[in-house]
């Protein structure tokens, strides 16, 4: 029988290779096995796995609750193989997180941040390159991580093709774009190249002055800077609109157009799951809030459907 830090290991390398990343649980879980190995415990016990969760004693209930969920979701892998393996029950610091409520951006605060980041001055190639990224996120319903990761290669400004790899699950899909999407990217990519005469270095499409990938705790704290500059956020507050509200808006905008061309969305509803990246149309529906527009546009077509069906 393997012991307990190889068993995770091993699940781990699994997990992996089935596409989820885990970037927190993995790190998470290794420290779960060095707890255990202090104690010179062999498996898995619930008093241990819950000693283990509450730690640090002053973290948020929520915090210990997902430490838990990740022994659990172990556990219950181990136990396939090691019988005395306890398994923590789900009634074990119980805790629903609040899904963040999406903020819709109007077109008028999507241009008052792209003219807000033409106002950046620590490089020249800066104001472009967030102009340039906050614009395609909002036009292509990107994840903010997809759009760090874009390399040059992966932008067809010909075709007007934008080849997303290794996305959510280790996928890689095709994201077309509009032609005044190419025409500013095209200038961007020209403007990246004076800006880098003797070449960037690193490939990444959207680069930091130094011409390396963009950091994402300075791509957020530019973000918060330029919304708080533009009135979407008071000065020090915390909560606000995201990045990643950029993306619900466009799913919600893309609804609600084919709504008013007459469109059928349920039909329709797949082809944008695929666009976004989602695994299943399911998915999508996390991304549909109820906009006011949104809603008035399914409730006009509820009530002509009762016109001709009383």
């Amino acid at each position: 029988m393997n012991t307990l830090r190889q068993a995770a290991l091993d699940y781990v390398a699994m997990r992996r290779g089935l596409g989820f990343k885990l970037q927190r649980p993995a790190p998470v879980l290794l420290d779960f096995i060095s707890f255990m190995e202090r104690h010179r415990a062999a498996y898995i016990t619930v008093p241990l796995a819950l000693a283990w969760a509450k730690q640090p004693a002053d973290a948020q209930p929520a915090t210990w609750a997902q430490r838990l969920s990740f022994v659990r979701i172990f556990a219950r892998h181990r136990s396939a193989t090691d019988p005395r393996t306890q398994v923590p029950p789900p009634d074990l610091l119980p805790y629903r997180p609040k899904r963040a409520r999406p903020y819709l951006y109007s077109c008028g605060e999507i241009r008052g941040l792209l003219r807000a980041a033409l106002q950046l001055q620590n490089h020249e190639l800066q104001p472009w390159t967030y102009y340039c990224l906050l614009g395609l996120l909002s036009v292509s319903g990107l994840r903010v991580g997809e759009a760090q990761n874009l390399r040059l290669r992966d932008l067809d400004l010909r075709t007007g093709v934008l080849t997303v790899r290794n996305a959510k699950f280790g996928k890689d899909r095709l994201v077309p774009l509009h032609p005044s999407t190419c025409r500013v990217l095209t200038r961007y990519v020209a403007r990246r190249r004076r800006a880098f005469v003797n070449g960037a270095p690193s490939d990444y499409l959207f680069v930091s002055a130094r011409g390396n990938r963009l950091d994402g705790k300075s791509l957020r704290r530019i973000f918060y800077r330029l919304s708080r500059q533009t009135g979407l956020r008071a000065p020090g507050q915390r909560n606000g609109p995201r990045l990643h509200d950029l993306r619900h808006r466009f799913a919600s905008q893309t609804l609600l157009r084919w709504y008013r061309a007459g469109d059928d969305p349920a039909r329709r509803l797949p082809t944008l799951s695929a666009y976004l990246g989602h695994a299943h149309w399911s998915d999508t529906y996390w991304y549909l809030s109820a906009m006011p527009e949104l809603m008035r546009e399914a409730m006009s077509r509820l009530e002509r459907r009762w016109e001709r069906h009383p």
